[in-house]
């Protein structure tokens, strides 16, 4: 055995041993893969940071890691200062709003809406009768309302009676879930920081794990994810951020109460393309629809609006030809990864359907150039003797 198989049969394994790892150790995966999310996002300011210079000298990455995590907890302090309040005035308002609607179903009221609601479907040929009292072949549905309506809350009463033992139990697992979100939240900036502060050194550990004839295919292939994975997480989250500001402009301008909610589960839900700009709109809508139908309208076609925007500039403009996923292939990834894993598959099937995208791609394309080299030259065609 020559000694360059025997280097390549010793890569091989060890290659083989970071995937025997990886899966056996997966369910621990999960924080490392949001670090290294963070890290990337974040890698292209420190670089930058990196390459000033002060007083003749550069700037270590590790500073730069700490200026970046200090400019960020700065705002996170800001954030919960000036937000937080807001965000939990906002929820008893909303509370409040509940508990007066709900109030306000009186059977009057419920017969009233009844009466509306009959009388539009009637004048448009539909007969429906909502008060359960309807005779004769004229309806062609009955349906009290009023009673669906109160069994309803009386039903939810009576489950909340009962399950109260429950709530308490659920509330001590949510104080603890958040304690454990708090842990876990400052241990993948932790491991977010390390990956940053190695950034070269781990790329050059993984290059040196490729045999020296395979590197320039892995310089490419790192090239390809890396045009891919710019736009679906680096562009994703600017884009994340326009559609919030976005939002809160149109529901300033509407006059759409709850502005900071609604900004935040947009801003959030915008993460996951195109499902969660659906979710996030529907709260939006029904919320505008207390204002009056024209508001309710206004509001959709605004978010209508910033959606064709983000669809026809915005992600040519900062994801990029090369970034782009086809709606289909997206749409396809999202569902998979939620059936596989629920929300975390929803969370990370575009990033990683990016970089499978970026292999295929790569691959096809070197199928294509061996295919075209290998053709045999086509002989001329005579033109035919006149």
């Amino acid at each position: 055995m020559s000694s360059e198989l025997r280097g390549r049969l010793i890569l091989y394994a060890l290659w083989g041993c970071v995937a025997l790892a990886l899966i056996v150790f997966r369910q621990a995966l999960l924080p490392f893969a949001v670090a290294f999310v963070i890290a990337y996002l974040l890698e292209p300011l420190v670089e930058r940071l990196a390459r000033l210079r002060v007083r003749g000298r550069a700037v270590p990455r590790w500073l730069a890691v700490i200026s970046l995590y200090a400019v960020f907890f700065l705002a996170l302090y800001l954030f919960l200062v000036s937000a937080v309040p807001r965000l939990f005035g906002e929820l008893s308002g909303l509370t409040r709003a509940g508990k007066r609607f709900l109030d306000a179903l009186t059977p009057e009221r419920i017969a009233e809406i009844s009466r509306r609601v009959e009388s539009w479907l009637g004048s448009r040929g539909i007969p429906l009768d909502l008060s359960g009292e309807g005779d004769g072949p004229r309806y062609g549905l009955s349906l009290d309302l009023e009673r669906s309506i109160r069994q309803g809350l009386g039903n939810l009463s009576e489950m909340l009676r009962v399950h109260f033992l429950e709530g308490v139990g659920y509330l001590q697992r949510l104080v603890t879930g958040v304690l454990g979100f708090v842990f876990r939240f400052f241990f993948v900036l932790m491991v977010a920081a390390f990956i940053l502060v190695d950034w070269h050194p781990i790329g050059r550990f993984l290059k040196g794990l490729v045999p020296p004839k395979r590197r320039g295919d892995w310089e490419e292939l790192l090239s390809a994810i890396d045009d891919k994975l710019a736009g679906v997480v680096r562009g994703q989250a600017i884009i994340c951020l326009i559609n919030g500001a976005l939002t809160a402009v149109g529901l300033l301008v509407f006059r759409v109460p709850f502005i900071f909610i609604l900004t935040t589960v947009a801003t959030v839900l915008s993460t996951i393309p195109i499902f969660g700009t659906i979710i996030s709109s529907v709260p939006i809508v029904l919320i505008a629809l207390t204002r009056g139908l024209h508001t309710a309208l206004a509001m959709l076609g605004w978010i209508v609006g910033i959606h064709a925007l983000e669809a026809y500039v915005l992600n040519p403009k900062i994801m990029g030809r090369h970034a782009e996923i086809h709606p289909v292939v997206v749409a396809f990834a999202l569902l998979a990864g939620e059936t596989a894993f629920g929300v975390v598959g929803a969370l990370f099937a575009v990033p990683l359907t990016g970089v499978l995208a970026a292999i295929f791609q790569l691959a096809h394309e070197r199928a294509l150039r061996r295919l075209t080299r290998d053709e045999p030259p086509r002989a001329k065609m005579e033109s035919p003797k006149g």
